[in-house]
């Protein structure tokens, strides 16, 4: 390669660099914007979040065109390609934003009458949240920081789901009590939500910046999984012992009971000896919690019928299975041979599911 091609080259990845830098801070400041004019009731802030959705679109569509003129210009391979791919990605991300601002915008000019402090103060906090991961994920972007990226994934994007849910009981319960019309408090969901959806793509921003430094993606996902029975004395320390051997780096798993048996019966820690798995040291466990508030279960598979009527609340994106396995009596060999093989197979699906063909 001559240096005038390098040199022409790297202009042209500037310019891109350039403009996306631009596009970036316009989309930061029209959530911004937006938020603003819902907490200072400034209608006309928000018709102007509105009307600047378009110049995000138009240079989005220009950054876009920049990026397959590249492409063409100058066959490019290794990290120049996988810069120019993964920003044709981030600008999905960040029309979306943009849009995500609009929509919020209009959402503020349905409401009739002024939102409580309360209600501001809550959208003000999800915002927060939000804001600093996109900001973040932009910048582990720009200068290229995997750590940061990684960070903004782990640490950044899950406490808004928390957030979200005691932000959406407030909103109920102040439905309920009148102080807040009904109309509005739909519009109001709609925004928190909205924010959230702004934190969604930070992720899948972070993710891109992985992407186009290294080549590579996040880790693959680890699945916390929890298995639930009445006694947890068979099938439910059966699927999480399976689980454990079949699939150790694709999950962590857990399992408890309603009414927690005092011990393991003999034949059962027997039966699993035999099977490679020393469930020994193992001591059916009662229900407590369901994982701390950021990290919840991703799923809670029930076993048994009737048991998840013992839960309370199942976290917001925690999704419950009920398995319908016709668990015989007893802990003979037959007995336990039948259930094993009915839960390894349920375990085998969920996580090829969950995982895909390379669960492992």
């Amino acid at each position: 390669m001559t240096p005038q091609y390098e040199q022409r080259m790297q202009a042209d990845l500037n310019e891109v660099r350039r403009k996306l830098r631009k596009v970036a801070g316009l989309v930061e400041n029209q959530v911004k914007d937006t938020v603003r004019s819902l907490i200072g009731w400034d209608k006309d802030l928000a018709n102007n979040v509105i009307l600047g959705d378009r110049q995000v679109n138009r240079r989005i569509k220009e950054i876009n065109y920049l990026c397959h003129a590249f492409i063409i210009r100058h066959a490019p391979s290794a990290g120049h390609l996988r810069f120019a791919s993964a920003v044709l990605r981030l600008n999905v991300a960040l029309e979306r934003i943009g849009d995500y601002a609009g929509t919020i915008g209009r959402e503020v000019l349905r409401l009739t009458v002024r939102p409580p402090e309360s209600v501001t103060r809550d959208v003000e906090i999800i915002a927060q949240q939000a804001g600093h991961a996109l900001g973040e994920a932009l910048t582990a972007f720009f200068e290229e920081d995997v750590e940061r990226a990684l960070q903004t994934h782990e640490g950044l994007v899950r406490p808004v789901d928390v957030t979200l849910k005691t932000v959406l009981d407030h909103l109920v319960e102040l439905a309920s009590d009148r102080v807040v019309p009904l109309q509005d408090s739909f519009a109001l969901v709609r925004i928190n939500n909205l924010l959230k959806r702004v934190s969604e793509q930070a992720d899948n921003i972070s993710e891109q910046a992985i992407f186009a430094i290294t080549g590579g993606g996040r880790d693959p996902r680890i699945f916390r999984i929890l298995f639930l029975g009445e006694e947890n004395n068979r099938a439910s320390q059966m699927a999480e012992a399976y689980a454990e051997k079949a699939f150790p780096e694709s999950g962590r798993y857990s399992s408890v009971g309603v009414n927690p048996a005092g011990t393991l019966d003999p034949a059962l820690v027997e039966f699993m000896d035999e099977q490679g798995m020393d469930v020994s040291h193992k001591r059916p466990a009662l229900i407590e919690g369901l994982g701390e508030p950021a990290q919840p279960y991703h799923v809670i598979v029930a076993l048994e019928e009737g048991v998840l009527e013992h839960i309370a609340e199942v976290p917001f994106r925690t999704i419950v299975l009920e398995w319908s396995i016709d668990i015989p009596e007893g802990f003979s060999k037959g007995v336990l041979e039948d259930l094993y093989k009915m839960v390894a197979v349920r375990v085998q699906d969920l996580m090829k599911t969950l995982a895909g063909p390379d669960a492992r």
